[in-house]
């Protein structure tokens, strides 16, 4: 899991003025206690995979858990995405696979070998209004947004309990599993399943040590959520349902998906993080 080396402030003579603390577990790094400081997270020797990883909050987060030591796994169905990725971030393992292909998936992840964090990140937001929806939009949104993350994660999971070790898995849901929008029925109705997927698979994978968790952004401005706040009207309009007047950063996400992949949340499973503005709260 993820763990945090803290800066201990210096006396004039240059010692530290606390002293660390001792290893917090075996195996699970040292906190250093100081008062005020910068943390710095340390994910090395860990191995990460994330779907999604060619654009957006995937990206950023294969991007962070690459700097902070992990091993990362790429997975995206885009190559291009991969080749500019492994550019800035040399040693990630790219994997270029469509997700809401149940075959070419398994083909591509089943011998992926050990994985101790997993985010799925992978989703596609087709926008149709419920009167129009249609099998073809429904079914890839569902294999792709719902399914695969069954898939990738019974890989994963099942790789984790067999080495015995304790895992961490985060899901990217959305605030709409929550509230919807116009036009995006079957989008809500996948997020919505992947809130209710979340709190299954921690409730069954808790025994093994594995924790499962997602987090529930509102409007992140990444291509996919440009489509969402194209209309400038209903954009403005949503804006002011937030109670911070902003949508969120593509940073806020990764933060809070880095927070539920690390030990700092080692008692929290089946749960989300609302990374929202304010806008249910509205």
């Amino acid at each position: 899991m993820l763990r945090f080396t803290r800066v201990l402030p210096q006396s004039k003579d240059g010692t530290s003025v606390s002293s660390p603390r001792a290893a917090l577990q075996a195996g699970r790094g040292q906190q250093e206690d100081t008062g005020v400081s910068s943390m710095k997270p340390n994910f090395s020797g860990l191995r990460a995979l994330v779907t999604g990883a060619g654009k957006g909050i995937g990206r950023d987060t294969a991007k962070a858990l690459h700097a902070s030591g992990a091993k990362v796994v790429a997975v995206t169905r885009t190559n291009a995405d991969l080749v500019s990725l492994a550019k800035e971030c040399p040693g990630i393992e790219p994997v270029c696979v469509d997700l809401g292909d149940w075959e070419a998936t398994e083909k591509a992840l089943g011998g992926i070998g050990p994985v101790d964090l997993l985010v799925n990140n992978a989703g596609v937001a087709l926008l149709q209004p419920f009167i129009e929806s249609t099998k073809e939009i429904f079914d890839r949104s569902f294999n792709v947004n719902v399914r695969a993350v069954l898939q990738v994660s019974q890989i994963v999971a099942k790789g984790m309990i067999n080495r015995g070790v304790a895992g961490s898995i985060v899901n990217i849901s959305s605030m709409v599993a929550y509230v919807t929008y116009p036009g995006l029925t079957t989008y809500c109705s996948t997020k919505g399943a992947i809130t209710m997927l979340t709190k299954a698979m921690a409730m069954e994978l808790g025994p093994h040590k594995i924790r499962v968790n997602s987090v529930n952004p509102t409007v992140v401005l990444t291509d996919m959520g440009k489509k969402v706040s194209a209309d400038p009207k209903f954009a403005k309009k949503l804006l002011k349902r937030h109670p911070l007047r902003k949508f969120a950063e593509v940073e806020d996400v990764v933060n809070s998906i880095l927070f539920l992949l690390s030990d700092s949340s080692a008692s929290t499973t089946g749960s989300g993080i609302l990374v929202d503005s304010g806008y249910l709260a509205s």
